[in-house]
């Protein structure tokens, strides 16, 4: 271990008894993100009582548990200058304006070009530990426009991850389903999985994640409607999958979407955006921002209104 690593020794105390490790380790030591320990613990670089441990390892009382942090290693990925519409940043967060077709992290098929790449041009002295998404909390799909966090450190990233978890975040999205909704309002709450066939797709499935998604309906056009819509919580595709689920896919979507040959209304990818995000500022403070549909779906949204007259 180099001489620029940094130790912590920690006595568990009667309190934290039957805490797992890798949470009583992101607790103990506010700098160090979930993710970035239970990276430590699989390179055994954390120990309980001199031995390697499981993440999920049941702590006692009177365990001593010795953390060893690598030096900080150079992010195998490459800054990009690409222009970013931030609406909100400070020392913590920045809040980013997604624009539809971009990708937030590097991926198969995907190794530039994306937020992350563009996050690292901007903010060359971000300091987020061993993480190949630095600083990502949660995620857009590409085809999704609209708003998001990103950490630009651990201790922001393990409390905005903190208040993710606890569903304390507002994410309010606005999208066009295909068909009448017929009530003004209501909730989906059906599980998310990988689809059991088609590897590349979520589904609502048995045995899948919790999934909770309130809409309400903002205007009806024709054979469509407008909706909001609020995420109580956060899976893959998880609006996508829920409309599918009751029988109204958002319109233009390119994998759960509707028949072939329905009108496009002039989009190329689906009618959805992040318009609303509100969470707690790290500092202290409770925080909203808003985003204004980007014009492609304006453009599409009058066309529906011209279409429903």
């Amino acid at each position: 271990m180099s001489e620029n690593s940094m130790h912590y020794n920690l006595s568990v105390a009667v309190e934290a008894e039957g805490e797992r490790l890798d949470r009583y380790v992101a607790r103990a030591v506010p700098e160090l993100s979930r993710s970035y320990v239970q990276q430590l613990i699989a390179a055994e670089q954390i120990t309980v009582n001199a031995r390697p441990a499981r993440a999920s390892l049941a702590l006692r009382a009177g365990d001593q548990v010795a953390v060893a942090v690598p030096p900080p290693q150079p992010i195998g990925l490459a800054p990009e200058a690409i222009p970013l519409d931030v609406v909100y940043e400070d020392a913590d967060v920045v809040v980013v304006n997604k624009p539809a077709g971009m990708v937030v992290h590097p991926a198969p098929g995907h190794p530039g070009g994306t937020l992350v790449n563009a996050l690292l041009a901007r903010y060359p002295d971000m300091q987020v530990a061993g993480d190949l998404r630095p600083g990502i909390v949660h995620r857009i799909d590409a085809g999704t426009s609209g708003l998001l966090v990103v950490a630009r450190n651990d201790a922001a990233l393990r409390d905005l991850a903190d208040q993710q978890r606890e569903r304390q975040m507002r994410k309010i999205y606005l999208a066009v389903a295909e068909g009448r909704v017929k009530e003004p309002e209501g909730v989906v709450d059906a599980p998310v999985g990988r689809h059991p066939v088609d590897r590349l797709r979520m589904a609502v499935v048995r045995g899948g994640r919790p999934a909770r998604t309130h809409y309400r309906v903002i205007e009806e056009l024709d054979a469509y409607t407008l909706l909001e819509l609020r995420l109580e919580t956060g899976r893959t595709h998880q609006i996508r999958v829920h409309m599918l689920h009751i029988g109204r896919p958002v319109l233009g979507d390119p994998i759960y979407g509707a028949r072939k040959g329905r009108p496009s209304f002039g989009l190329d990818r689906q009618f959805l955006h992040a318009q609303q995000l509100g969470f707690r500022l790290p500092g202290g403070g409770w925080r909203e921002f808003s985003a204004p549909l980007p014009a492609d779906l304006e453009a599409a949204l009058r066309k529906l209104r011209g279409s429903s007259r």
